[in-house]
């Protein structure tokens, strides 16, 4: 984060550092949280306990079952909460210009890029394997910097926002991959009635409409049309987010009175604390039953860990190195390129979107969702851990480094 992010101005303050602060504290709390439901999904699904956890999950309610709720519509609002921070970094925040953008994007485009072309490497003679391709493109930002809280001051500040700002653009990415290669057959009248709703939402928006509650009714509305439409639900949660007004009302001059960062900091904790950790509850749960080494190194897991671990710091690490050869961007401010090589580990920490992608690419292949675990949480295992000894030990940098974009 730039300099000007200390100037205390009139309106604001030292507010928004603050709020960035606590945003830091949200996800690192919650990376930790999730953790912990991790470790408890695989004790439960190898107890006795299993098979009312499994049978729970395959409860049907109002049509759809209690994995499904979970998936579509708790993660929707996982989905609203990504978008809304997509949309204020892009516009009011630390990828609201050019120069900001270019480090932590190529970053982010080499950690999606490499990932999937390991993957393809290991998978390629299996057709029904193939679609798996973008499981390991992703990062899990409350994990990564659950693992950078425990470093504590051992991990410059820059850092922390280098790997958040480039999360959220390698969650934009798969944002994206998702609506154009994880979408079904479409239901052209629902998706019609989504588009009718979101027009709704714009429109909202255009009249300078400030309150929240009449956005959500209609996003709610929109939610329901796009899982009828054949486009993943969640995806209803980006575009509710997009329209959501991010200028506060005409009388109100604080950033933080303006409806976006009201709903944003309103669900921030809900989903940290609760919609991720029950969403890594309903989906981490993998029993080893019948599982032996052969099922690691077999393709299908043995490319998404790959992908990980492998392929995300090559990636990551690649376009940093890549980015200062080619003069486009400096180191982020006061850190190593050891320390960058440790980030571009945790990178690799996949578990959310990774877990969310697999139940996509595999829908009612269970053998292959299972299969596909193993390798998201070998993958993340061993990038969280490689990513903290290396963090742990790096060398601080002398303090006259100096980093031309500013994190």
């Amino acid at each position: 984060m730039g300099q000007g992010q200390h100037r205390k101005t009139p309106a604001t303050g030292m507010r928004r550092i603050s709020l960035m602060r606590r945003f830091f504290d949200s996800e690192a709390s919650g990376g930790i949280l999730l953790m912990g439901v991790t470790i408890l999904a695989l004790v439960v699904a190898n107890s006795p306990l299993s098979g009312a956890y499994f049978g729970i999950l395959k409860t049907y309610v109002l049509g759809l079952s209690v994995q499904h709720w979970i998936n579509d519509a708790l993660m929707a609002v996982f989905f609203l909460l990504v978008g809304l921070e997509i949309k204020r970094e892009f516009l009011d925040g630390q990828l609201s210009t050019w120069p900001r953008r270019i480090l932590p994007g190529i970053a982010a485009l080499g950690g999606m890029v490499v990932p999937a072309l390991v993957y393809i490497a290991v998978t390629w003679t299996d057709p029904v394997l193939r679609a798996g391709w973008a499981i390991p493109a992703a990062t899990d930002i409350a994990f990564a910097l659950g693992v950078l809280s425990i470093l504590g001051a051992r991990v410059p500040t820059s850092l922390k926002i280098f790997l958040t700002a480039l999360a959220i653009l390698d969650d934009l990415g798969a944002i994206i991959i998702i609506a154009l290669f994880y979408t079904s057959d479409l239901a052209v009248p629902m998706l019609g009635l989504a588009g009718l709703c979101l027009a709704a939402l714009i429109a909202l928006n255009r009249f300078g409409i400030a309150r929240i509650l009449p956005y959500l009714a209609i996003g709610a509305l929109m939610w329901f049309f796009v899982l009828k439409s054949g486009i993943h639900a969640t995806l209803a949660g980006v575009a509710l987010a997009l329209t959501i007004p991010l200028h506060p009302e005409p009388k109100k001059t604080r950033a933080e009175d303006s409806p976006l960062h009201r709903l944003e900091h309103a669900i921030q904790p809900w989903v940290a604390y609760a919609i991720i950790p029950i969403f890594g509850l309903a989906n981490a749960g993998l029993s080893f039953e019948g599982f032996s080494l052969s099922s690691l190194v077999s393709p299908l897991p043995m490319g998404v860990a790959l992908g990980l671990f492998l392929g995300k710091q090559i990636g990551v690490y690649g376009a940093i190195l890549a980015a200062g050869r080619l003069g486009l961007a400096d180191l982020p401010a006061g850190a190593s390129r050891l320390q960058c090589y440790g980030v571009a580990l945790l990178c690799g920490i996949g578990f959310t979107m990774s877990l969310f992608i697999d139940a996509l690419a595999f829908g009612g292949r269970n053998d292959l969702i299972d299969s596909a675990k193993i390798g998201v949480l070998a993958g993340s295992f061993l990038s969280a851990l490689c990513g903290f000894l290396v963090l742990r030990f790096a060398p601080r940098p002398a303090p006259q480094r100096r980093a031309a974009v500013s994190m």
